[in-house]
């Protein structure tokens, strides 16, 4: 598809092309991509798309210009730096705008908080570049020795940035990689791509010279990749996923190029007994700030017994007043989720949960016990015995519940332990743990939202080889036991409580009823 080279954004002008060496480029096939809204899913514009020759070309452009701003000043690089912050801070609204129609969040919040700090990422570390970074030289004691402490740039530093806040989370690496005298390869999200370009316009007013900062747009696959293992780049940062770090991590190894990860993380809010209840609801219930996407967000609220009942119904009933609607709409509080694919995984994630007669959060309790307890393969088989014995009703009684609350990990719990009341001790309790006791990975959730048809209530390892036998009743799985002892894979002093596991994690004793 043909791409104008500048489009209309919210009555803002957005050029689409890269921004190489001071120049707007083109991508020399022509490619493109399409940004869309997820507001109302209507096309924004088409959008240069990178591959490795625009790729090669920024870093060509980027080591070029690396000589001689290196060389600069703190003192030059802290004015451009201040001079690009004026020019963030003079186009706020513009900026605002724009990335709220290319990402669905909030305008409040990006004219009130996210693109002011844009323009502190960069003035403070020009205040940081020349108040914070001279060392006298230092004599060590006895010795006659002097010591000197100087900070030297490193080169080329590739920027690989998320969707959720593509500029201020861009501007958290470039701020202080251009105050430091390293050149900067952005690459922005290609599902909200628009303020990096916008970015370039205003460096490019603030004098910061050609080559010192590009933008190259595109995919992961055709532009991302390329970046990460280019041998002409000397940093690499990146902000997002714990997968895609990885890839990242495999093709920037053989250059050895020192790297710099912001990672996706399960925030814990914890609220004491003697905390300010007005301020911990208002906290609870920013959670759906931007839809909830937002990776520091407190995805877990650990609450004292003492405070809960009065806490959750007070966060229940603040949130009903939430107004779900146009981010542009000042007064919406949550906005839309970024692409019609993350709503239907949630959406289906809502739905599969309440297929197999649980909550989304019981589901993912579920999967944490998945994750401990299940030997490779086995996972569909382990969730399915999970919720077999919560429909009897019966105790879980798995192990790894028990270890959870204990400072020292026992691999077959002792009875002392095992009667110890604790918000997880399913031998203690009745139903399932009241958080997840572990990070559930994929496959264990997949395995709660679809477990193996089966009639089991029992399992155990009966083999060194790690051979993990099901069974329907306790009379069977009292005989894998003997088998496992025998094995010596089950510590034969459980032998006379009918208790048994392979490996200290499985559904064991005899059910309370």
């Amino acid at each position: 598809m043909a791409n104008p080279e500048k489009i209309t954004v919210e009555g803002v002008e957005v050029d689409t092309r890269h921004w190489i060496g001071g120049e707007r480029v083109a991508s020399a096939d022509g490619a493109t991509f399409t940004t869309v809204s997820p507001i109302d899913e209507s096309v924004i514009g088409e959008v240069s798309a990178a591959g490795e020759a625009e790729v090669d070309a920024a870093v060509a452009a980027a080591r070029k210009a690396f000589p001689a701003w290196s060389k600069t000043s703190p003192a030059e690089r802290a004015a451009v730096l201040r001079k690009v912050a004026e020019g963030i801070e003079a186009r706020v609204e513009e900026l605002g705008t724009v990335e709220t129609r290319d990402n669905g969040a909030l305008l409040r919040s990006h004219l009130r908080g996210v693109m002011p700090r844009v323009a502190m990422n960069f003035r403070f570390f020009a205040d940081y570049l020349e108040n914070d970074l001279a060392h006298p030289d230092m004599t060590v004691p006895g010795r006659g020795h002097r010591e000197r402490i100087t900070y030297d740039p490193a080169g080329v530093v590739a920027i690989i940035t998320p969707w959720n806040a593509p500029l201020m989370l861009a501007t958290w690496r470039i701020g202080p990689a251009l105050a430091a005298g390293n050149t900067v390869v952005v690459k922005p999200p290609e599902w909200a791509p628009l303020t990096a370009s916008l970015l370039a316009d205003i460096m490019r007013d603030a004098g910061l010279p050609d080559g010192v900062f590009n933008v190259v747009q595109g995919t992961g696959v055709d532009a991302g990749a390329p970046l990460t293992r280019h041998p002409g780049i000397n940093r690499l940062c990146f902000t997002g996923s714990v997968p895609t770090a990885g890839v990242i991590a495999a093709a920037a190894a053989p250059n050895i190029v020192p790297l710099s990860f912001e990672l996706g993380g399960k925030s814990p809010l914890l609220v004491l007994d003697d905390a300010d209840m007005d301020l911990a609801v208002d906290i609870a219930v920013e959670q759906f700030d931007n839809a909830g996407q937002v990776c520091l967000k407190g995805s877990r609220i650990l609450v004292d017994e003492a405070i809960a009942e009065e806490f959750t119904k007070r966060v229940v009933e603040k949130s009903k007043t939430l107004k779900q609607g146009d981010p542009r709409d000042l007064e919406t509080d949550v906005s839309a989720l970024i692409t019609r694919k993350h709503f239907e995984t949630i959406d289906g994630f809502v739905e599969r949960a309440k297929a197999v007669g649980l909550s989304p959060y019981e589901l993912l309790v579920a999967a944490s016990l998945v994750e401990r307890e299940a030997p490779a393969g086995e996972f569909d088989k382990v969730a399915r015995v999970i919720l077999n014995r919560l429909d009897e009703p019966m105790r879980l009684e798995f192990d790894s519940t028990v270890n959870y609350g204990l400072e020292d990990v026992e691999l077959a719990t002792t009875d002392e332990a095992r009667g110890e009341k604790t918000p997880w001790n399913t031998y203690a309790k009745e139903g399932l743990p009241d958080t997840p006791i572990a990070s559930p990975s994929d496959d264990a959730i997949k395995a709660m939202e679809e477990p193996a048809e089966g009639n089991w209530k029992f399992f155990v390892t009966v083999d060194k080889e790690g051979t993990t036998v099901f069974s329907d009743t306790y009379d069977e799985h009292l005989g894998r036991v003997d088998d496992a002892i025998r094995s010596g894979v089950l510590d034969s002093k459980r032998e006379g409580e009918g208790a048994g596991s392979g490996n200290g994690d499985a559904a064991a004793e005899q059910p309370a009823q």
